[in-house]
C-alpha cells in the first residue's frame, strides 16, 4: 500500500471510530470515501478493521451505544460490502446477529476518545429531548469547549472549576481527566439531569464528595443542584470557583437573562478574586449571541472572543458555528 493510501485508510478508520463511539448520525459518516476504498484489493481488510474500531471496539463492548443504532450501522456497512464484487465476510453477519439478539434500553452510551488514550463515556437518553429538558444529551458546543480545554490545560490545572448547566457532563469529565483541576463542581437544576450527571461521574471513575479520590491527582468532584433563578450570592460564593464554564446554554432569551444574572452575582460576590469565565455556544441564528452580548455590556461585564483552536478531537458537525467568549467579571479589561 502506498504511503498516501495508508494515510487515507488510517484517517477513514479514525473517522468511523470516533463517529461510531459517539453515536453520531449515520449520514455524517464518510460513506463515499469508504466506497472508493472498497474498490481496492485491500477493501475486505479495511471493513474488518472498521468492525474492530466500531462494534468490536473495547470501549463499545463495555458501553454499547443504542442497539438500534448499532443495527442500522452494521446493516449499512454490509450493504456497502455487498455492492462490491467480493466474497462475503462472515464477521460482519456474525456481528449483526449478535446485535439483533441484544435488548434495547432507554439509555445508550456515547464515548469520546482523549489524546491520552483514555475516554469519556456518557450514559444518555435515547431521545433527543426527554423529560422536558435538553440537558440529557451532549451538544456540539460542549465538545468544542472540551477540545479547547484539552489544548489549554493551564487554564484549569490545580484550580477549582464550576460548570453552569453541565448537562450530560462531557466537558467537565474531559477537563477532569485531561486538565487536572483541584476540584470540579458540576451543576444543573433539573432532577433527571442531576441523576444522569451523578451516574456519568461515577461511570468515569470519579467518586462524588464526600468520598475522597483514590488517586491523589484526581480532582474532588461534586454534583450540585443550581437553579439560576433562585441561587443566592452566598451559595455562589461558597463554591470559591477560580474558573466558571458553560456550554450551549443560550437556547432561549429567558435562560440567557438568568445566566447573566448569575454572572453579575458572581462578579459582585467575588470582587477580590473574580473567576475566569468561559462560555461556549453554537450560533443557531443571528439572535443567539446578540442578547447575551447586549446583556453582558449592560451588566458591565467585559468579554472577548477566544481564537479558534487547532485540534479537532471530537466528531461534531464541521458546519457548526461555535464561539467561546472569555468574560472578565471584575471590570478589568486586560485579558
Amino acid at each position: 500500500m502506498a504511503p498516501e493510501d495508508h494515510e487515507g485508510a488510517t484517517s477513514l478508520l479514525q473517522s468511523f471510530e470516533r463517529r461510531f463511539l459517539a453515536a453520531r448520525a449515520l449520514p455524517s459518516f464518510p460513506w463515499q470515501s469508504l466506497e472508493e476504498k472498497l474498490r481496492e484489493p485491500s477493501g475486505s481488510e479495511l471493513l474488518l478493521a472498521i468492525l474492530q474500531k466500531t462494534v468490536k471496539h473495547p470501549v463499545c463492548v463495555q458501553h454499547l451505544p443504542s442497539v438500534k443504532y448499532a443495527r442500522c450501522f452494521l446493516s449499512k456497512l454490509i450493504k456497502k460490502h455487498e455492492a462490491m464484487p467480493t466474497e462475503p465476510l462472515d464477521a460482519l453477519y456474525e456481528a449483526l446477529a449478535e446485535v439483533l439478539m441484544a435488548k434495547e434500553s432507554t439509555q445508550c452510551h456515547r464515548s469520546y476518545l482523549l489524546p491520552s488514550g483514555d475516554s469519556v463515556t456518557l450514559s444518555e437518553s435515547t431521545a433527543i429531548v426527554s423529560h422536558g429538558t435538553t440537558g440529557l444529551v451532549t451538544w456540539d458546543a460542549a465538545l468544542y469547549l472540551a477540545e479547547w480545554a484539552i489544548e489549554n490545560p493551564a487554564a484549569f490545572t490545580d484550580r477549582t472549576v464550576l460548570e453552569l448547566g453541565s448537562g450530560a457532563g462531557l466537558t467537565g469529565l474531559a477537563i477532569c481527566k485531561a486538565c487536572y483541576p483541584r476540584a470540579f463542581i458540576f451543576s444543573d437544576c433539573h432532577g433527571q439531569v442531576l441523576e444522569q450527571l451523578r451516574r456519568n461521574v461515577l461511570l468515569n471513575g470519579f467518586p462524588l464528595e464526600p468520598q475522597t479520590p483514590i488517586d491523589p491527582s484526581s480532582p474532588k468532584v461534586t454534583v450540585a443542584e443550581l437553579d439560576w433563578d433562585e441561587v443566592t450570592a452566598s451559595q455562589l460564593s461558597a463554591f470559591q470557583a477560580d474558573v466558571v464554564i458553560a456550554a450551549d446554554v443560550l437556547y432561549c432569551g429567558e435562560v440567557t437573562l438568568s445566566l447573566v444574572r448569575v454572572l453579575k452575582m458572581l462578579s459582585d460576590c467575588q470582587r477580590k478574586n473574580a473567576p475566569d469565565v468561559y462560555v461556549a455556544y453554537t450560533i443557531r441564528s443571528q439572535d443567539t449571541g446578540k442578547l447575551f452580548i447586549t446583556e453582558l455590556d449592560r451588566a458591565g461585564i467585559y468579554w472577548e472572543e477566544v481564537p479558534p483552536h487547532a485540534s479537532k478531537l471530537f466528531p461534531y458537525e464541521e458546519y457548526s458555528a461555535i464561539v467561546i467568549l472569555k468574560l472578565v467579571l471584575n471590570g478589568c479589561h486586560s485579558v
